[in-house]
C-alpha cells in the first residue's frame, strides 16, 4: 500500500470514529443516523449532478450497497441503544476486517500469508476479550452482542460490494457521490415510514452536530472507496479499522464512558492484529 494511501485511510478512520460518537450524544441513535445520512446526501448531491448519472449496470452495485448499508444502520443503532460505544464499536469494526480479509482472499485472490493469519487470530482474541463477561461486571447484553456482530457482517459485505462497484464504475468519485445520494434517500424514507414526521422532529435540534457528522462520514468513506481502487480491498478494510483506537479514546474522553484496562487492552489487541494484516 502506497504511504499516501495509508495515511489517507488512517485519517478516514479517525473521522469515522468521530462521527460514530455523535450517535451517542443526547439523541436517539437512529434519529442521529438519519440526520447524519441526510447531511451526507446534501453534501454529495452537487458532486453527483456535476459528474452525471452512472451507467445502468453501476446502479445495480449501488442498489446492493444501500440495502446492505440499511442493515448496517439498523444493527448499529440497535447495539448502541443497548451498550456503550466502547464495547459495540470495537466488536462491529473488529469483526469486519476479520471477515473481509478472508473473503477477499477467497473471492478476489488476495493472498494471505502466515503473518496475516496471525493478525486475524489476534483480531478474534481481541473481540472475544471485549465480549467476555468479567467478575464484578454485568455481562455484555446478548442482544447487543448479536447486533454488533451482525453489523460487522454487514460492513464486510458492503465493503466488498463498494470496492468492486467503484472499480467497475471506473471512477470512485462518480460511484461514491451517487451512493451517498441514494443511501440518504433510502434511509430518510425508512425513517419517515417508521417514525413519522413528528418522530423525526427531535433531530432538528441537532442540525449542527448532524451536519458535522455528515461531513466526516462522507469524507471518511469517500477516502475509503477511493483507496479500494488504489490498493487491495482487504488491506484497506484492515487499516480503516484502526478507528477502534480512536473510538476508545472518544468513548472515554468525550462520552465519559468508564475507562477499563481490559477494554483498552482488548482494543489494542485488535489494532495489533490489524497492523499485522496491513503489513503482510
Amino acid at each position: 500500500m502506497d504511504p499516501s494511501v495509508f495515511i489517507a485511510v488512517m485519517a478516514a478512520a479517525a473521522m469515522h470514529a468521530s462521527w460514530n460518537a455523535i450517535l451517542k450524544i443526547r439523541l436517539d441513535p437512529f434519529l442521529a443516523m438519519v440526520l447524519v445520512n441526510a447531511a451526507c446526501g446534501v453534501f454529495a448531491l452537487p458532486v453527483a449532478l456535476a459528474l452525471g448519472p452512472p451507467e445502468p449496470d453501476v446502479w445495480l452495485w449501488i442498489l446492493a450497497s444501500i440495502l446492505l448499508h440499511l442493515g448496517y444502520y439498523l444493527t448499529l443503532c440497535g447495539a448502541y441503544r443497548r451498550a456503550d460505544m466502547g464495547l459495540v464499536y470495537p466488536i462491529a469494526r473488529g469483526t469486519a476486517p476479520l471477515l473481509t480479509t478472508m473473503l477477499s482472499a477467497t473471492l478476489l485472490d488476495e493472498a494471505i500469508d502466515l503473518q496475516s493469519f496471525l493478525g486475524v487470530a489476534l483480531l478474534a482474541c481481541g473481540i472475544l476479550a471485549i465480549a467476555w463477561p468479567r467478575r464484578g461486571m454485568a455481562a455484555f447484553d446478548g442482544a447487543a452482542l448479536r447486533l454488533a456482530l451482525s453489523c460487522g457482517v454487514s460492513i464486510t459485505i458492503y465493503t466488498l460490494v463498494d470496492g468492486l462497484g467503484a472499480r467497475h464504475a471506473g471512477s470512485p468519485h462518480l460511484y461514491t457521490s451517487w451512493l451517498f445520494v441514494a443511501d440518504s434517500i433510502l434511509l430518510s424514507v425508512v425513517g419517515l415510514v417508521w417514525k413519522g414526521p413528528s418522530g423525526l422532529k427531535p433531530a432538528l435540534s441537532f442540525l449542527g452536530p448532524g451536519f458535522a457528522g455528515g461531513a466526516m462520514s462522507l469524507t471518511a468513506y469517500w477516502i475509503t472507496i477511493w483507496a479500494m481502487t488504489q490498493a487491495p480491498i482487504g488491506l484497506v478494510a484492515a487499516v480503516r479499522e484502526s478507528s477502534v483506537l480512536f473510538a476508545a479514546v472518544i468513548a472515554v474522553v468525550v462520552l465519559r464512558e468508564p475507562l477499563r484496562a481490559e477494554r483498552m487492552a482488548a482494543a489494542a489487541l485488535i489494532v495489533v492484529g490489524l497492523v499485522l494484516i496491513k503489513l503482510h
